[in-house]
């Protein structure tokens, strides 16, 4: 049974390029460039100019390199709460807490802060229907009225207006046992 090669593949020779006689001269070419003895230098500057460059690089090493780490190391803490708030999670004032808190535990609770982020709220769903929240950011406190809220508190305006007419009527009496 004669089995069939890939059509990609490249059969010997079709590649002239690789026979004994060139792969000895890559060979000795490759080798020749490896043991070539080229002079090192330390620096491209000389003298003041080294001293010079020397003296940036430590200012730069010794105050810049600590700003920004201690801001990416603060920009990666917050990243758990900023899901949360992405996320819409209710709880996202908790993680918050988390992120803040791990800073001075030195990040110990920095993954109970992702896990909460990226958690389904399921007994907050339970309790209100929906496992996100909306952010109550430009209502100032007041909840949005919706048309069915407002039918709805017309309706029991009329009937607590329904039940004062009908405590006037009777003795204080009575009316104070309902």
């Amino acid at each position: 049974m004669k089995m069939k090669q890939a059509p990609n593949r490249i059969r010997p020779a079709e590649r002239p390029w690789l026979h004994a006689g060139r792969l000895k001269y890559i060979g000795l070419i490759f080798m020749a460039s490896a043991l070539h003895i080229t002079s090192a230098h330390a620096s491209m500057f000389k003298g003041e100019a080294l001293d010079t460059a020397a003296d940036v690089l430590a200012w730069v090493v010794l105050i810049l390199a600590p700003i920004i780490g201690i801001g990416v190391f603060l920009l990666v803490h917050i990243l758990p709460e900023k899901i949360a708030e992405k996320r819409k999670h209710p709880q996202a004032k908790v993680v918050q807490v988390l992120c803040i808190l791990s800073l001075f535990f030195g990040g110990l609770l920095w993954p109970l802060a992702w896990l909460l982020a990226y958690t389904k709220p399921v007994l907050y769903k339970i309790a209100y229907g929906t496992d996100t929240v909306e952010p109550e950011h430009g209502t100032k406190g007041a909840p949005a009225e919706g048309a069915a809220d407002t039918e709805e508190l017309k309706r029991l305006r009329a009937q607590v207006a329904e039940l004062e007419t009908r405590l006037a009527g009777k003795p204080a009496a009575e009316g104070e046992r309902v």
